[in-house]
């Protein structure tokens, strides 16, 4: 299985909504070209930023059309499945292999305790449905409550050929290393998925970094990485030190608030949350605009 465009700077695309929690679609069109434009390497559908959990099936659909029509080739579309059920997450998988995208990525089951054995069953039958299209883990234990371990990652490597790279999001640098230390003999891609983190996932043979900011500042994000793997690593760490402040003052904010609030501010007008979240108070808001003035980001 061809893997070789699985690489780079990832955005889990922020989905837009008009006031009565519809996709606005010309503004979710005019994101895609956005982020394109800034040179990513990738869009991830339905990731934790896009709000995903918010979402009916049918919508999920009708955004996933919308993307690959605008992405039209240029970029591979990464659909992504936080499911708890694993016939539910079959069925999406399936649809995002008729809708046409290139990959898909899957959480662990959220507010289960799941054994080992539930676990690599339940990826397996998502894998084994769509044989002929790439699947990513997708480790994120501060929102799922638990850990993927080494052991359950290496043997659904080994036991699922088109399971081929994964997500880390435990911001653990220890645990990201350890994943691609671990798999380094086969060709399994893995992402670090915590935005300060990209450098040194990168360092440690990492593919890349699937990064929120890259919604709103893709260029910055993406010199991360292709001024890594131009040899520029001077360069590519001060691009990362130039984010980090910016990135750490989108904590003051709930999730995942600060992302569209960043994005409103930069001028891409993509709507408020889905409710119960709300837009920042403008402490929070005043805070993150500093850092982004700092950073050279956004003007005064």
């Amino acid at each position: 299985m061809d893997t070789s465009f699985i690489r780079g700077i990832i955005p889990p695309i922020l989905t837009p909504i008009d006031e009565n929690e519809r996709i606005d679609e010309p503004t979710m069109r005019r994101h895609v070209d956005f982020v394109i434009n800034g040179g990513v390497h990738g869009i991830l559908a339905f990731g934790s930023n896009g709000e995903f959990y918010m979402m009916e099936e049918d919508e999920t659909r009708q955004a996933l059309e919308i993307m690959v029509s605008q992405a039209a080739g240029r970029v591979p579309v990464y659909c992504g499945i936080g499911a708890i059920r694993t016939q539910k997450c079959v069925r999406i998988a399936r649809r995002a292999e008729e809708v046409g995208a290139q990959g898909i990525s899957v959480l662990q089951p959220m507010f289960l305790k799941p054994t080992e054995e539930e676990l690599f069953r339940h990826f397996r039958t998502i894998a084994d449905a769509v044989p002929g299209m790439p699947m990513l883990l997708y480790n994120n234990p501060g929102r799922t409550g638990y850990t993927m371990s080494y052991s359950l990652v290496e043997r659904l490597a080994d036991a699922c050929p088109n399971i081929v790279g994964m997500k880390d999001s435990s911001g653990d640098m220890t645990r990201t290393a350890e994943f691609i230390r671990r798999n380094r003999g086969r060709n399994f891609k893995v992402f670090g998925g915590k935005d300060t983190l990209v450098f040194g996932t990168l360092v440690h043979g990492g593919a890349g970094g699937v990064c929120s900011t890259a919604n709103m500042y893709p260029e910055l994000v993406c010199s991360i990485y292709n001024k890594f793997v131009e040899g520029d690593i001077a360069g590519s760490l001060e691009a990362q030190y130039r984010l980090n402040p910016v990135r750490l003052s989108m904590d003051l904010a709930s999730f995942p608030v600060s992302t569209k609030d960043m994005a409103n501010m930069m001028g891409l007008n993509v709507g408020l949350p889905y409710r119960p979240s709300l837009p920042s108070e403008e402490k929070v808001i005043a805070a993150m605009r500093k850092e982004m003035v700092a950073a050279g980001l956004l003007e005064e």
